[in-house]
């Protein structure tokens, strides 16, 4: 019987620390490739766009065992798109996204290449986990070797082991998984759910974008939230997520409310 294979990819590029440290914590689990942007493509969401250059081919070593590579000049949706359609022999049992420098949480978190590249896999009916670690903003577009990935490596391994054996809880279509800067092997984790805030929030001076800062509205924060189990409660996160982006609201209540007249009186026939 073949092994599982498992595709990992990212956002910040085939080069990333984060990349080879989640390739490192999967191995054994099944037949490893890697197939991921060439540059750097941090908050492009699911966005499709892609160079003419051609896809670079090559073998990484990670410890004693030699993985296939793919750096593909596109984004992440469509370097996943790459992946599932001309890069693999067969269809994944998963893909992992990540590791990513910086946590994406709340109602911000589709702006993320990361959660992107996942959203792109389960789409295509490949269960899927994008992977984050909180890091200081000023390390979310770098290869720093500052950051120490170790952690959130272990914890990349923990929740693949469970996909592999038990899939996804229905009707999710993904996870989306975020670590504490200060989380250990031993800290506890949470199912959340994506809060409804905004969590990093654009800055604006002299009518110009100045760049983007965490801004936490405290009265207001879910207390089953990624946010509040990542920034408050200092837990690694685990949200199940959905392309499903219907609303849940009452179908026959809203129709009736369309039928109306705008002044509110009975809509005569």
């Amino acid at each position: 019987m073949a092994k599982p294979l498992i595709v990992i990819t990212n956002d910040d590029g085939v080069k990333s620390p984060g990349l080879l440290a989640a390739a490192h914590a999967l191995r054994g689990l099944g037949e490893l490739i890697v197939v991921a942007p060439r540059a750097q493509q941090s908050s492009s969401g699911r966005a499709f766009y892609g160079g003419k250059r051609p896809a670079l081919k090559s073998v990484v070593r990670i410890g004693r065992q030699q993985i296939r590579t793919i750096a593909v000049d596109a984004s992440p949706a469509v370097v996943m798109r790459y992946a599932l359609l001309l890069g693999v022999p067969r269809k994944p049992a998963l893909v992992v996204s990540g590791i990513n420098y910086g946590e994406n949480l709340g109602s911000g978190l589709t702006i993320s290449g990361t959660v992107g590249a996942a959203l792109e896999a389960a789409a295509d009916g490949v269960p899927a986990i994008a992977v984050s670690l909180e890091t200081a903003k000023e390390f979310h577009t770098t290869h720093s070797d500052a950051i120490d990935f170790s952690i959130a490596a272990y914890w990349t391994r923990w929740m693949a082991e469970r996909i592999l054996a038990h899939g996804l809880p229905t009707p999710a279509s993904l996870m989306n998984m975020n670590v504490p800067s200060t989380a250990t092997k031993g800290t506890a984790w949470r199912l959340t759910r994506a809060s409804q805030q905004a969590y990093f929030q654009s800055l604006v001076a002299n009518g110009k974008f100045v760049g983007y800062d965490v801004v936490i509205n405290d009265a207001s924060l879910e207390k089953d939230s990624d946010i509040y189990a990542v920034r408050v409660d200092q837990v690694v996160s685990v949200t199940p997520l959905t392309y499903d982006l219907t609303a849940r609201v009452d179908f026959k209540a809203f129709a009736k409310t369309l039928t109306q007249r705008l002044d509110g009186k009975p809509q005569r026939n």
